[in-house]
């Protein structure tokens, strides 16, 4: 089949290359001249393990290519993809929804024939019937379908999320529409994927739901956490005890600074927004969206404390700036709070990060980069791992022990043992644990 993807931002380069993989022939398209141009380099302008020999190995292929010019690729497309962005806009946390809108468009005016017009960025519930009715407006004669088609990708396994989803949801009441989805996902079916057709709205709804749950997931075991830190328990043990029960499972408790990145501090809140307007508010989804906002500057705090009260004049080395590994988005990162708070309370900070310090260069000032975790942390009166790279797994630990000028070590992921690192002399200080 033939696909047109509007917008090469994460969401649509990870989808067109993945397609285009299935098979497809896939036309990735993007108003950023400079973006295309790097693209037809090879050059991948996010950092996805993976990504970069997947484009490439398809681009080679003949099946995925990149452009400026929308007119042919959604001429002669079977299904066109919205993928641009929805941030939050300025003042009232509603998701911005004038990129879609503008793609909607530009879609009608150039349609050639049936086709399916799919919303894969992620939107409140409604937008697919504004979708349709701005092609209708503009193109009355169109034969065409709004599909929501949400994306569950994980940043740094979104090629695995990808090919071996845990399901795909499908929003449509068009039989056409759902044969086209059917025939694009047809390689999935070798996996036995579960695919969910649902009505648009109740798909869209699905996306901020699914995200919404793991954000209260995150936060409740980051309150486990303080409170496992008052009375003597082991947060870890904790998370454990009731993973292990089926009703509840292991993924998303894991404490630690608060959630970040491009989907759950936008979600929640456009979802909380969306709930309010409706007249239905969201309560609890409301009380996390303002406790991981608070977390995230308490982490400082934890800093500071385990410093003495008072880190005016010292240097603390930090290693880690995304909100996660194997990524290097920075978008609400833990990070962004965390060094401003630090830099604020007199402290000199030196960064180290593998992939996000080209990022965090637009969004922190104040404080030195370093050429390495031990760069990082040379000289320094403490480390403090706000990210969990594999990298800092398993540092040379006598190593780190000289580097610093003391043994104050705050572990904001809990990768190093409590115990292991007592006995090497650190004055250790972790989440949630004794």
């Amino acid at each position: 089949m033939r696909v047109a993807m509007i917008g090469t931002g994460y969401v649509g380069l990870v989808s067109g290359a993945c397609f285009a993989d299935f098979g497809h022939v896939v036309t990735c398209v993007d108003k950023d001249a400079s973006k295309i141009d790097r693209l037809k380099k090879g050059e991948i302008p996010i950092f996805e393990p993976g990504l970069d020999a997947l484009v490439a190995q398809n681009v080679e292929a003949g099946r995925l290519a990149f452009t400026t010019e929308a007119k042919d690729a959604i001429a002669s497309a079977d299904a066109v993809f919205i993928a641009v962005g929805t941030p939050s806009r300025r003042g009232d946390g509603h998701a911005d929804l004038s990129y879609v809108y503008a793609a909607a468009k530009e879609i009608a005016e150039l349609m050639d024939g049936f086709t399916v017009v799919v919303t894969k960025s992620t939107v409140p519930v409604g937008t697919g019937d504004e979708v349709e009715a701005i092609i209708r407006e503009t193109n009355p004669d169109a034969d065409f379908a709004v599909v929501s088609n949400p994306e569950f990708l994980r940043e740094g396994a979104a090629i695995k999320d990808f090919k071996i989803p845990d399901r795909v949801v499908v929003g449509t009441d068009s039989e056409r529409a759902r044969e086209v989805m059917r025939e694009l996902y047809r390689p999935l079916f070798l996996n036995e994927t579960p695919i969910l057709f649902t009505s648009r709205r109740t798909s869209e709804l699905i996306k901020y739901a699914a995200n919404a749950f793991l954000a209260v997931k995150i936060t409740f075991i980051n309150e486990m956490a303080d409170l496992c830190e008052a009375v003597g328990a082991n947060v870890q043990e904790v998370s454990r005890g009731i993973g292990l029960d089926g009703r509840i499972g292991r993924k998303f408790l894991n404490a630690g600074p608060g959630y970040g990145g491009s989907c759950f501090p936008k979600d929640t809140l456009a979802l909380t927004k969306t709930a309010n307007d409706a007249g239905c508010p969201v309560r609890i989804v409301d009380t996390v969206v303002e406790v991981n906002a608070a977390r995230k500057r308490a982490m400082a705090d934890k800093v500071i404390k385990a410093m003495g009260g008072d880190v005016k004049g010292k240097t603390i080395g930090v290693l880690g700036l995304a909100f996660k590994p194997n990524t290097d988005d920075m978008r609400d990162a833990p990070s962004l709070d965390i060094i401003p708070a630090l830099t604020e309370a007199g402290a000199t900070v030196r960064a180290y990060d593998p992939e996000s310090m080209h990022e965090a260069e637009k969004l922190l000032s104040g404080l030195d980069y370093a050429e390495s975790a031990y760069a990082a942390i040379d000289g320094a009166d403490a480390m403090v791992i706000i990210t969990e790279w594999d990298q800092f797994r398993a540092l040379d630990l006598d190593r780190v022990k000289t580097s610093l000028k003391s043994d104050i070590v705050v572990d904001l992921r809990n990768i190093y043992s409590p115990e292991d690192m007592a006995k090497r002399g650190f004055t250790y200080i972790s989440v949630g644990r004794p």
